[in-house]
């Protein structure tokens, strides 16, 4: 892949801002940056016509899990149809707005945009004919990427099931296997991030090969490669504004409010359970008790990692990176990218217990025979989730690659 000059475009690394040559790769390869190990593109086995194929069919499945019921449940003779839109429905009737909306956003809306934004431009790329406003639509599909969490949906499915087996008759129906497949369907077209689409209609010549108007300054929105003094990227028309984002302040203020939050969603119940004999309410960690004693060991491990474990690491992990700011070598520098990278990639999964609670209410509900009610964790867990996503996006990895770089020179400038 090589510009109209004949030179191989640029590519600034996103975590520490190393520029390298983008040279084309053989199938099923990636490349790496030289200096921090994050890895910056990859080629598969699929042409963009292919992907435009596998897009179309994401968005089939997505409507075929979304539109046919997920299972039906029996209790002495009264049935009950789930299907997600219900569970929304349901928690939003009894009067929990916040959860129902949050589940819905990263349920079904942000997915569903995902997968309508990158399939309309992956169209346009094969067809050599880009939409005007490619920068704009390519914007919001960075900023809705890491908040699409079906996949989570799909585990939270599982352990709702599990739960709800002993209480209920349960026949799985058609909307299941579809949530199933749009799962893998969805991870892979996650890779189609607004950078591989930037760098696709690169390849294509549709757009400005990154570098070939020098070499100063990096587009935060589409990665563009150009010269200093530019107002606006020449490529995407974004604004070139401040080279690095989030302070420590503002992240150690989302922590904070995220540490807040944490309390009562562990303390606070998470679900209310009511039969004709009994009534109780639940923990979080309780239903990790309670599915071990079930004998789903495994669920109950995952809900542990996913509810509690993840969470607190998040918090601990960013707490640890704003502290240890310090420049200590590029080897200290590179584990703490690596730190980060793991920050990002689990930070979603957090969600998974807020999904459970929101099934498993509309499960369960047979009126005169049970009803599981949303408790108020849930929505304080939720919180905690979005605020500690939000902290890691608002931490750049890049200030401590800057850090180390100044130190770098002044020790070369005292050495001489």
């Amino acid at each position: 892949m090589t510009s109209a000059g004949g030179l191989e475009p640029l590519i600034a690394c996103p975590h520490c801002d190393t520029l390298h040559r983008r040279p084309a790769l053989d199938l099923r390869g990636q490349a790496a940056c030289r200096r921090c190990g994050t890895v910056l593109y990859r080629r598969g086995l699929l042409s963009v016509r292919q992907w435009v194929a596998l897009a179309w069919t994401t968005l089939l499945v997505f409507a075929m899990a979304q539109g046919f019921p997920l299972a039906r449940l029996s209790v002495q003779g009264i049935d009950n149809t789930l299907t997600f839109w219900s569970a929304l429905r349901l928690c939003w009737d009894r009067g929990f707005y916040g959860v129902s909306v949050m589940t819905g956003l990263v349920g079904f809306w942000i997915p569903l945009l995902q997968i309508a934004l990158t399939l309309w431009v992956l169209q346009a790329i094969a067809a050599r004919r880009l939409p005007p406003d490619l920068g704009r639509v390519l914007r919001w599909l960075a900023y809705l990427a890491p908040w699409s969490m079906a996949p989570v949906l799909v585990l939270g499915l599982l352990v709702a099931f599990v739960k709800v087996a002993g209480m209920a008759g349960l026949q799985i129906e058609p909307g299941l296997f579809g949530f199933f497949v749009l799962s893998f369907l969805l991870s892979g077209l996650s890779r189609w991030d607004a950078s591989a689409l930037w760098r696709a209609a690169e390849d294509a010549g549709m757009v400005l090969v990154s570098g070939s108007q020098g070499s100063g300054a990096v587009c935060e929105s589409c990665g563009y490669v150009h010269a200093h003094g530019q107002e606006r990227c020449p490529r995407c028309r974004s604004s070139m504004g401040p080279k690095r984002h989030g302070t420590a302040p503002e992240i150690w203020a989302l922590l904070l409010a995220a540490v807040i939050f944490y309390i009562p969603a562990n303390t606070l119940p998470i679900m209310r359970v009511q039969t004709p004999l009994s009534s109780s309410n639940h923990t979080i960690l309780g239903g990790v008790i309670e599915l071990w004693r079930m004998g789903s060991w495994d669920l109950a491990l995952i809900v542990f990692v996913a509810s509690v474990l993840v969470p607190v690491t998040k918090l601990l992990a960013l707490s640890f990176l704003l502290l240890r700011a310090q420049p200590l070598g590029e080897r200290a520098q590179r584990q703490r990218t690596r730190l980060y990278a793991v920050v990002e990639f689990v930070g979603q999964w957090s969600m998974l217990d807020v999904f459970v609670v929101v099934l498993m209410a509309a499960m369960a509900d047979f009126p005169g025979l049970s009803r599981i009610d949303v408790g108020p964790a849930a929505l304080n867990f939720g919180a905690v989730v979005v605020l500690t996503m939000w902290a890691a996006m608002r931490y750049d990895p890049r200030r401590g690659w800057d850090r180390l770089r100044a130190a770098d020179f002044t020790g070369k400038s005292d050495d001489d």
